[in-house]
């Protein structure tokens, strides 16, 4: 069931953004180590051509629910804003590269289900959300894993674990609530005298129930590594099992690391639903949809992920993830996690 009116009050202020009259550089939200951002990096910029302004985004409230029923069409059809042009000349370099400070990256993710084997093990492609609908990358649920275990790949006829184009891989627990993401370095215990071939974590996910259980809106927990003073990601080469982002988030040792949740949903009375402002980028109600936020700053959307069709889901993400991170987190939303519904 999704809610969304094209001629809303503009008076009503309860949907708005709140501003304060000075906005802090998101950089600094993120940074871990070494010197503040040079002045430079904090300087207004103008968005690139096609970019969407926070002013000129329709205030479209929508439903983030598992309720099932019938959604309400709009009068009219509303178009979805256009993605600033991005240019990919290095795929390789692009996934892996923090998104641009002050430009929003905007892809739409794709579930294919087709086939026997696809039933059970869908591949999911992800597409800048533009003209040229850009490939970026591909996932897809490794068979005979004990636990969940998604491959990343930069070509999406290439699936395999031992191809050149394996990018990087999500892995869960056995219950299936926590997550966590690796690039394509090695294994620890294949490391090599100066650990530079281990592999990086790059993000974190953890899923928690509330005090609804099983049917309230999912809480989840996002741990990433903080960027250095040159806004480039600090290298996390876990040695053991004892040590990695969701070690380090359990222990509390957050030198390094950045913690962000999702935002809370508001539940709204008139629509018995949970309720979050996706300016139009989202369109059908989900269990999946999910708005991931600093707490220092929650009107900084740092990703936002939501469905726009059975098998078609907008994907949009901010300084400081890379197409990598922002994919994987969406891949362990689709995961079947009995805890988190």
């Amino acid at each position: 069931a999704a809610t969304s009116s094209d001629e809303e009050d503009d008076s009503d202020s309860s949907t708005k953004p709140i501003r304060s009259e000075k906005k802090k550089n998101p950089a600094s939200l993120f940074q871990t180590g070494g010197d503040p951002p040079k002045e430079k990096k904090s300087k207004k910029k103008v968005p690139p051509k096609g970019a969407e302004s926070e002013e000129e985004t329709s205030e479209t409230l929508q439903k983030n629910s598992n309720k099932k029923g019938k959604a309400k069409k709009s009068k009219k059809k509303e178009e979805r804003p256009p993605s600033p042009v991005i240019e990919v000349d290095n795929l390789e370099e692009f996934v892996l590269q923090p998104a641009p400070q002050g430009v929003t990256i905007k892809c739409r993710v794709t579930r294919d289900k087709r086939g026997m084997d696809r039933g059970l093990y869908p591949t999911y492609y992800l597409h800048l959300d533009n003209d040229k609908k850009v490939f970026l990358l591909a996932g897809r649920k490794r068979k005979k894993s004990k636990t969940s275990n998604y491959l990343i790949s930069i070509d999406p006829t290439d699936l395999s674990r031992g191809g050149e184009n394996f990018i990087g891989k999500l892995r869960s627990n056995l219950m299936g609530t926590r997550f966590t993401v690796f690039d394509n370095g090695a294994n620890p215990d294949r490391a090599n005298a100066d650990w530079s071939n281990v592999r990086q974590e790059l993000s974190a996910v953890v899923y928690e129930t509330n005090v609804l259980g099983f049917k309230g809106p999912r809480k989840m927990t996002v741990i990433i590594p903080g960027m250095n003073a040159d806004c480039e990601r600090v290298p996390i080469r876990p040695r053991n099992d004892n040590d990695g982002l969701l070690m380090r988030w359990q222990n509390r040792n957050m030198d390094n690391v950045i913690e962000l949740h999702n935002k809370a949903p508001v539940w709204n009375d008139e629509t018995q639903s949970y309720v979050l402002n996706f300016h139009g980028r989202v369109t059908h109600a989900s269990v999946k949809n999910f708005q991931i936020v600093h707490s220092s700053d929650p009107d900084y959307i740092v990703m936002q992920f939501g469905r726009v069709a059975d098998d078609a889901f907008t994907m949009d993400y901010n300084y400081p993830l890379c197409a990598v991170q922002a994919f994987a987190i969406a891949l362990s939303s689709f995961d079947g996690k009995l805890a988190c519904e």
